[in-house]
């Protein structure tokens, strides 16, 4: 493993200040050193961040293209984008391991955030655990991700 994205969806640019009782109190600037102090020896993280359905589909794109494993957050898409779903299974379909991940737990909180249409084409899922939710991602697709 050379390289991992790391893709954020919708608002979470925003980390640090939005819902910091739900979110925490730290950016993406914080978590992209958390998993690079985490990251096995020669690892890059490609931190990458959009608003853009569009643009984090293409990134999924890129993935399959370069056979990049990926860990990925898709925030509100979670609930709703069958574009991203589709994209996410040929990520899957393709034998690269995607992570869904969530820093809250999506069922302890309002009824609509239960449902994943990502979660049934995703590697794993993993949720609940702040910014320790990427980190053991990072550790999943190290260790193989269950492939």
């Amino acid at each position: 493993m050379s390289r991992v994205l790391v893709l954020n969806g919708p608002n979470l640019g925003r980390l640090g200040s939005r819902e910091p009782d739900v979110y925490g109190a730290q950016d993406l600037s914080a978590l992209r050193v958390r998993l690079v102090e985490n990251a096995p020896e020669g690892t890059e993280i490609d931190l990458r961040q959009t608003d853009d359905e569009a643009e984090l589909i293409h990134w999924l794109h890129e993935a399959v293209d370069a056979k990049t494993p990926v860990i990925m957050n898709p925030a509100a898409f979670t609930h709703y984008s069958y574009a991203l779903r589709d994209a996410s299974k040929m990520v899957t379909d393709a034998g690269i391991p995607l992570i869904e991940v969530h820093i809250s737990n999506p069922h302890a909180r309002e009824s609509f955030r239960h449902n994943s249409v990502i979660s049934a084409v995703a590697t794993g899922v993993i949720a609940g655990f702040g910014f320790d939710s990427y980190v053991l991602a990072l550790a999943a697709i190290g260790r193989g991700a269950g492939l």
